[in-house]
């Protein structure tokens, strides 16, 4: 486990995925990450898949490769590049394990680095082959609800900046397992989302709306919130158990999108994904403002 440390903030990384696993604030010394029993992860990394494919499987250059959930960097041990006091890289290239369902040289460089105002995190993907690479890249952060304790997960707010007119998120088909379904609906006449358990009983929450810059976990009961600078994503997907009523949300940006229910999808086509050129490195990168 990588401890970095500030004077304000304290962060826990395992090498095993990536995963942010406790983000503490020290002056109030409470934790804003999930760590309870009922979902036993706490920020996922999602490369290069974002969700479910169907049938666990995409389609690229005529062949079929398999493909979990989320991508497979939650399985890998990732490696220390850099390391200061308050900031950390690791990186994970291909190798035979990944190769078994991406089959291009990458290399993923993922930079925690706390700030006086809470924590940057960046995700740089290298394409090492000689052609395209297609590819999602997201995050999966759960934050605990309610933040140090203070009221309940239904006085908690999410308001979005950035958006023009009603906010609008993909339907999602249950089958079990969530897919969109193509459609688009209306999940609120406005900028801000009122939390409430029924809200998520028919699944993650995916925002399709442009232009989004920032998205505020609140309650006007506590000085405390998080708040997501995402201007470098144009997806954000917020999520909560729907079958236990947990105390926490996922607020989850991301490039890429779940697949639409159906068959297997040509990745070089598939909505949503980028296109990375030969011998090129792309960087995504968004900040945690904490209070």
């Amino acid at each position: 486990m990588i401890k970095i440390e500030n004077a304000d903030f304290r962060a826990e990384i395992d090498e095993h995925g990536a995963q942010l696993t406790h983000l503490v604030n020290k002056e109030a010394n409470f934790d804003y990450i999930w760590n309870g029993k009922e979902w036993g992860k706490h920020a996922p990394v999602l490369f290069p898949a974002i969700g479910r494919s169907n049938d666990d499987k995409y389609v690229l250059d005529g062949k079929t490769y398999e493909m979990p959930q989320h991508g497979f960097v939650s399985d890998q041990d990732l490696t220390v590049t850099y390391q200061t006091e308050n900031a950390v890289t690791l990186e994970l290239k291909a190798n035979e394990a990944t190769k078994k369902y991406y089959p291009f040289d990458f290399t993923l460089a993922i930079t925690f680095t706390l700030l006086s105002t809470g924590l940057s995190l960046s995700f740089a993907v290298t394409n090492n082959t000689d052609r395209q690479m297609p590819y999602s890249i997201g995050s999966h952060p759960a934050f605990n609800v309610p933040i140090n304790g203070v009221a309940k997960f239904n006085n908690y707010r999410v308001k979005f900046t950035g958006i023009e007119g009603p906010i609008n998120d993909y339907e999602i088909v249950k089958t079990p397992n969530p897919y969109r379904t193509g459609k688009e609906e209306l999940l609120t006449a406005k900028n801000e989302l009122a939390l409430n358990y029924e809200t998520f009983k028919p699944g993650l929450r995916i925002i399709s709306n442009p232009g989004i810059k920032s998205i505020k976990l609140y309650s006007p009961l506590t000085s405390h919130a998080v708040e997501m600078d995402i201007s470098q994503f144009k997806n954000v997907c917020l999520w909560t158990k729907e079958d236990t009523d947990c105390a926490f949300l996922c607020m989850e940006p991301f490039n890429g999108f779940p697949d639409v229910l159906g068959e297997p999808v040509d990745w070089m086509k598939k909505e949503g994904n980028i296109i990375l050129p030969a011998h090129e490195t792309k960087v995504s990168q968004y900040e945690m403002h904490l209070s």
